[in-house]
C-alpha cells in the first residue's frame, strides 16, 4: 500500500511537471516574460500586462491570480491591486478573492496530498502535537477565517498550516473564501488608493465592519456544526 501510495504521488508530480511543460511549449516567452514582471514588482506595469490581453483580460487574470495563489508567492497584493485599477473595486475584489480562492485551496490539496501521511507520523509520536492536530480539526475553522481576514499574512504559511493539520477541506474553503474578502478587499484598496492618488475612508470601513460581522457569523457556524 505504501509502495502504490508512494507511485501515485510520483506520478502526480511528473503529471504537474508535463503540465508547466506543455504551457511552456505551447507559449515560448510565458514564463520569462512574468518571472521579469513579478522580479520588478511593479504593479501598474503589471496591470498594463494584464491589460495587453484586450478581451482574454478577465480569464488571464484569474488564472494568473490562481497561479501566484496557489503557489504561496510573490505576494498576491501586487494582482489584487492590478485589478481593481483594470476592472474596477468591486469587480476587481470579486475576482481576486474567487481566483485567490481557487488557488489556495488547489496548494491545500496539492500539499495534504504529499505530504499529510508523513506529518501524521510525526503527530502521533508527540503528545502534544496530536493534542493540536485535534484542536485544529474542532476550531480549525474560525483560526483559518480569522487568520485569511488578516491583511499581509503570507497566503504559503496558511496554506501549509491548513494542508498539514487534521481541518476539513470544506471548512478550509469557505473559511479561505469568506475570510478573504476582508483581507484582500482591504490590501487592493490602499494599493488602488495610493497609486491613483485617491482617499475614500469610507471603503476601508466598510470592510472593517463586513469583517466584523463575518467573525460573528463564524462563531455561530462553528457552534452549530461542533454541537
Amino acid at each position: 500500500m505504501k509502495a502504490s501510495m508512494t507511485t501515485v504521488k510520483i506520478i502526480a508530480a511528473v503529471a504537474i511537471a508535463l503540465l508547466f511543460l506543455t504551457v511552456h511549449l505551447m507559449v515560448p516567452g510565458l514564463f520569462s516574460e512574468l518571472y521579469e514582471l513579478l522580479r520588478r514588482g511593479d504593479i501598474v506595469e503589471t496591470a498594463e500586462y494584464i491589460r495587453s490581453f484586450n478581451e482574454g483580460a478577465v480569464v488571464f487574470s484569474f488564472l494568473l491570480t490562481l497561479f501566484v495563489n496557489a503557489l504561496g508567492f510573490p505576494p498576491a497584493i501586487i494582482f489584487s491591486t492590478a485589478n481593481t485599477l483594470i476592472f474596477g473595486i468591486v469587480e476587481g475584489i470579486t475576482i481576486s478573492v474567487v481566483a485567490e480562492t481557487v488557488g489556495v485551496t488547489i496548494s491545500f490539496l496539492l500539499l495534504r496530498f504529499f505530504f499529510r501521511d508523513a506529518a501524521e507520523k510525526i503527530i502521533s509520536k508527540s503528545p502534544r502535537l496530536s493534542k493540536i492536530d485535534k484542536y485544529s480539526g474542532e476550531k480549525g475553522f474560525v483560526v483559518m477565517l480569522i487568520a485569511r481576514m488578516v491583511p499581509y499574512v503570507p497566503s504559503a504559511l496558511l496554506n501549509a498550516l491548513g494542508a498539514l493539520s487534521s481541518l476539513s477541506l470544506r471548512d478550509y474553503f469557505i473559511a479561505s473564501l469568506i475570510g478573504k474578502f476582508p483581507s484582500t478587499g482591504i490590501e487592493a484598496i490602499i494599493g488602488h488608493d495610493a497609486i491613483l492618488h485617491e482617499e475614500d475612508p469610507t471603503r476601508i470601513v466598510v470592510v472593517v465592519v463586513f469583517a466584523i460581522v463575518l467573525i460573528g457569523w463564524a462563531w455561530w457556524y462553528e457552534r452549530r456544526i461542533h454541537r
